[in-house]
């Protein structure tokens, strides 16, 4: 008999099977799961050697896969390495003012004051006075002699200063990348707000990210990551069309930085990377020469770092009213495309080129795209492309997939087509919402239940930085759909149960890397990715699931990590 290198017993062991099984112990050998089953079954698998943990009670799941966050731009944006401007850090514009006043106080002059995560709808003078904005006359007597850029928490809007408009060369005629804003006052003087592709023109001067800065932000991110249980991600955005978003994060030196990571065997989670060959406001033409262009890297372990796909862009983001809709927004507007072209119709053949020579390439194509007019056309150009140029199994998505209709979502499912959500920007723009699109609107978007019931291959994750990599939180939104800033709830007839919440952040996930076959569930022969909970995630409350620790996260059998807890003396 072969003893296990690992037990865990007595437990709740959600295997995440065809049935959705629930064990009570598990077996781990040479880095796989070796059986679940019931304690006794386990027991006998137990050896001299075999070091076994009674779990009490706790929860093991499936190694968690967060499918799309941007690590490197997470670990840039985590403190020490930028300012949180983020709700609950600071609650209104004049907290913003305090933290850059002190950032400046501390700065030399002209060093930059880089930010992240403010959000208007979390801030006090933006929800006391209709139609008030921040602005850069809020950051400039704080910081008149050093700029400042501060990211919202979606990352498709920046905040800056009068200083770093200056240093940039942007005043009122300066033109606009397609598909982005830059807003004036009455008086026609830029606000200091940059939306979209502009957010460009002020990251092209903003300092220039090392190798070394971004080895030390992606392996800050990937600790964090193993601390939530996380053991395998997607990072969908890393090339030349990353250069001017995140403050360069993005760009394609971070190709570099993944695969030596990957070969040195420190990587720390398993990492499937899309390609960006352009940013927002690209043509068809610079995808196609860009990612020829792109030198891919080769990987020692496609079970610990792969290039499986390329980004597309095709259009903004609700909150900012960039989507693009087939209804009008609260106020006027529906919004564009974000790609080149200056018609409609120009902008829908780009996305659709885009789409076209990333698919004839061989490559998977993960498409940014929340208005449900943008969806349409990013299905139909999916669609078109596989029709013209058959390929088995190419598992293209949406990503984010906001506004997806029904009759969409059923047509993605017939063509093996998937969209992968995000419960937890869900759960803080939910009541924000209501005043962009209207209360049924918001109430629908982020369809789950529809999406589950249309058979499609659904997904879930974070965006980080956009929100934490909280999965607990977006399992308890998708079961929920109570907003984080009011509690009430938004569109209860799209709420799912615990199960299919969960296989979203597993298996789910796990189709989405071609994984299914070996990771995304406990069953054996497939890797011993383990996220240890503390509790009983079956039984339990769904509004406590945030607050449900995760004590142990294991790679391939071995620990990496584990939570000190204080003893009782």
């Amino acid at each position: 008999m072969s003893y296990a290198d690992a037990v865990y017993t007595h437990g709740k062991v959600f295997t995440v099977d065809e049935n959705f099984t629930i064990a009570t112990a598990l077996a781990v050998r040479d880095g796989l799961v070796q059986a679940v089953g019931s304690d006794t079954e386990i027991d006998t698998l137990i050896g001299p050697d075999t070091v076994v943990t009674d779990l009490g009670g706790r929860t093991v799941l499936p190694g968690i896969n967060d499918s799309h966050l941007h690590a490197i731009a997470y670990g840039l944006d985590t403190p020490p390495l930028s300012l949180d401007v983020s709700f609950p850090a600071v609650r209104s514009i004049a907290d913003v003012r305090e933290l850059v006043r002190e950032a400046a106080s501390a700065a030399e002059d002209g060093a930059w004051i880089i930010g992240t995560g403010w959000d208007d709808g979390y801030l006090d003078e933006c929800l006391a006075e209709e139609g008030r904005t921040p602005t850069r006359w809020d950051l400039d007597d704080v910081s008149p002699n050093n700029p400042v850029f501060l990211q919202d928490f979606s990352r498709h809007t920046s905040w800056v200063n009068s200083a770093a408009l200056t240093l940039a060369g942007v005043d009122e005629t300066t033109p606009l990348p397609p598909g982005s804003l830059m807003p004036t006052g009455e008086d026609g003087l830029l606000t200091g707000i940059v939306m979209e592709g502009a957010q460009a023109l002020v990251q092209r001067v903003l300092p220039a990210l090392t190798r070394e800065r971004r080895e030390e932000a992606l392996r800050s991110a990937i600790s964090i990551l193993q601390s939530e249980g996380i053991t395998s991600f997607t990072d969908p955005a890393i090339g030349p069309g990353g250069e001017a978003l995140a403050g360069g994060a993005m760009g394609a030196e971070g190709l570099a930085v993944y695969a030596d990571l990957a070969r040195r065997g420190e990587l720390g989670a398993r990492v499937n990377l899309l390609l960006l060959p352009t940013g927002m406001s690209g043509s068809a033409e610079d995808f196609g020469r860009n990612l020829t262009g792109i030198e891919v890297p080769d990987t020692v372990d496609p079970r610990m770092f792969r290039v499986l796909g390329v980004k597309v862009f095709a259009d903004g983001i609700p909150p900012s009213k960039t989507a693009w809709m087939h209804e009008e927004y609260v106020g006027g507007g529906c919004g564009s495309l974000c790609v080149g072209g200056d018609t409609d119709e120009r902008q829908v053949y780009e996305v659709t080129e885009m789409v076209r020579i990333g698919h004839e390439a061989g490559y998977q194509i993960g498409v940014h795209v929340t208005g449900d007019r943008a969806i349409d056309t990013v299905a139909e150009a999916i669609i078109a492309a596989q029709n013209a140029h058959p390929r088995d199994d190419a598992r293209h998505y949406l990503i984010h997939g906001d506004f997806i209709s029904e009759a969409t979502l059923k047509r993605l499912a017939d063509n093996d087509i998937g969209v992968n959500m995000n419960p937890t920007i869900k759960w803080t723009i939910a009541d924000l919402e209501v005043g962009v699109v209207g209360t049924e609107r918001a109430a629908y978007e982020w369809p789950y239940r529809s999406a589950v019931e249309s058979g499609v291959h659904l997904m879930s994750s974070s965006d980080a930085p956009v929100t934490p990599p909280d999965w607990r939180q977006g399992i308890s939104t998708m079961i929920l759909r109570e907003s984080k800033a009011s509690g009430a709830v938004s569109g209860p007839d799209q709420t799912i149960g615990l199960a299919d919440a969960v296989r979203t952040y597993t298996i789910n996930a796990a189709w989405q890397d071609f994984a299914e076959d070996w990771k995304g569930s406990l069953e054996p022969g497939k890797v011993a990715d383990l996220c240890i909970l503390d509790g009983d995630l079956e039984t339990v409350d769904p509004h406590d699931i945030p607050a449900m620790q995760v004590v142990t996260t294991v790679l391939g059998g071995k620990v990496v990590f584990e939570r000190v807890t204080e003893s009782v003396a």
